[in-house]
Protein backbone atom coordinates (compact mmCIF):
# COMPACT_ATOMS: atom_id res chain seq x y z
CA UNK A 1 0.00 0.00 0.00
CA UNK A 2 1.46 3.44 -0.66
CA UNK A 3 0.31 6.97 0.16
CA UNK A 4 -0.03 9.29 -2.99
CA UNK A 5 -0.36 12.89 -2.12
CA UNK A 6 -2.02 15.74 -4.56
CA UNK A 7 -1.71 19.57 -4.22
CA UNK A 8 -4.17 21.27 -5.68
CA UNK A 9 -4.69 25.06 -6.66
CA UNK A 10 -8.15 25.27 -6.28
CA UNK A 11 -10.60 23.15 -4.02
CA UNK A 12 -12.28 22.74 -8.11
CA UNK A 13 -9.41 21.32 -9.16
CA UNK A 14 -9.17 19.00 -5.83
CA UNK A 15 -13.02 17.56 -6.48
CA UNK A 16 -12.59 16.94 -10.19
CA UNK A 17 -9.75 14.78 -9.02
CA UNK A 18 -11.59 12.96 -6.00
CA UNK A 19 -15.11 12.76 -8.44
CA UNK A 20 -12.05 11.01 -11.24
CA UNK A 21 -10.47 8.54 -9.00
CA UNK A 22 -13.73 7.13 -7.09
CA UNK A 23 -15.27 7.33 -10.85
CA UNK A 24 -12.60 6.35 -13.39
CA UNK A 25 -10.31 4.44 -11.28
CA UNK A 26 -12.16 2.52 -9.41
CA UNK A 27 -10.57 3.96 -5.81
CA UNK A 28 -12.96 3.98 -2.77
CA UNK A 29 -14.00 7.06 -1.49
CA UNK A 30 -12.78 5.61 2.04
CA UNK A 31 -9.54 5.51 0.48
CA UNK A 32 -8.88 9.69 0.14
CA UNK A 33 -9.11 12.38 2.25
CA UNK A 34 -8.80 16.26 1.12
CA UNK A 35 -7.50 18.83 3.81
CA UNK A 36 -5.94 22.44 3.58
CA UNK A 37 -2.52 22.90 3.23
CA UNK A 38 -2.17 24.28 6.71
CA UNK A 39 -3.65 24.61 9.37
CA UNK A 40 -6.49 27.43 7.84
CA UNK A 41 -9.10 26.46 6.09
CA UNK A 42 -8.84 27.34 2.09
CA UNK A 43 -10.26 27.21 -1.06
CA UNK A 44 -6.76 27.02 -2.78
CA UNK A 45 -4.78 29.39 -3.77
CA UNK A 46 -6.46 31.44 -6.23
CA UNK A 47 -10.19 32.26 -7.00
CA UNK A 48 -12.25 29.59 -8.92
CA UNK A 49 -16.04 29.19 -9.14
CA UNK A 50 -18.49 31.31 -7.46
CA UNK A 51 -15.24 33.30 -6.36
CA UNK A 52 -14.66 34.36 -9.84
CA UNK A 53 -16.50 37.32 -11.44
CA UNK A 54 -17.13 35.29 -14.52
CA UNK A 55 -19.58 33.20 -12.15
CA UNK A 56 -22.22 35.57 -12.85
CA UNK A 57 -22.82 38.18 -15.97
CA UNK A 58 -22.19 41.33 -14.13
CA UNK A 59 -20.26 40.40 -10.87
CA UNK A 60 -16.99 41.46 -9.30
CA UNK A 61 -14.67 38.92 -7.67
CA UNK A 62 -15.24 38.08 -3.91
CA UNK A 63 -12.96 39.18 -1.98
CA UNK A 64 -13.61 37.08 0.87
CA UNK A 65 -12.78 33.84 -0.43
CA UNK A 66 -10.12 31.76 1.67
CA UNK A 67 -7.23 31.59 -0.08
CA UNK A 68 -4.77 29.83 2.78
CA UNK A 69 -2.73 27.45 0.62
CA UNK A 70 -3.23 24.94 -1.50
CA UNK A 71 -5.99 22.04 -1.30
CA UNK A 72 -4.46 18.64 -0.84
CA UNK A 73 -5.63 15.14 -1.38
CA UNK A 74 -4.09 11.93 0.02
CA UNK A 75 -5.07 8.61 -1.44
CA UNK A 76 -4.35 4.54 -0.06
CA UNK A 77 -3.89 3.15 -3.02
CA UNK A 78 -2.10 -0.33 -3.28
CA UNK A 79 1.11 -0.41 -5.23
CA UNK A 80 0.06 -1.38 -8.84
CA UNK A 81 -2.61 1.55 -8.82
CA UNK A 82 0.17 4.02 -8.26
CA UNK A 83 0.35 4.78 -11.77
CA UNK A 84 -2.77 5.38 -12.74
CA UNK A 85 -4.32 7.60 -9.82
CA UNK A 86 -1.00 9.81 -10.77
CA UNK A 87 -2.62 9.69 -14.29
CA UNK A 88 -5.66 10.81 -12.90
CA UNK A 89 -4.43 13.72 -10.75
CA UNK A 90 -2.12 15.18 -14.08
CA UNK A 91 -5.56 15.13 -15.37
CA UNK A 92 -6.75 17.46 -12.64
CA UNK A 93 -4.18 19.62 -13.20
CA UNK A 94 -2.34 18.67 -9.65
CA UNK A 95 0.28 21.10 -8.73
CA UNK A 96 2.62 18.66 -6.97
CA UNK A 97 2.99 15.34 -6.35
CA UNK A 98 4.72 13.14 -3.66
CA UNK A 99 4.26 9.09 -2.87
CA UNK A 100 5.31 7.38 0.26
Amino acid sequence: MTKVTGWFETRRAADLAIEHLVQQAGVRREAIQASAEGEKNTVGVRTAGSDRADAQPGSHNRNDAPLEGAVKISIAVENADVAEVRRVLGEARVRDISEG
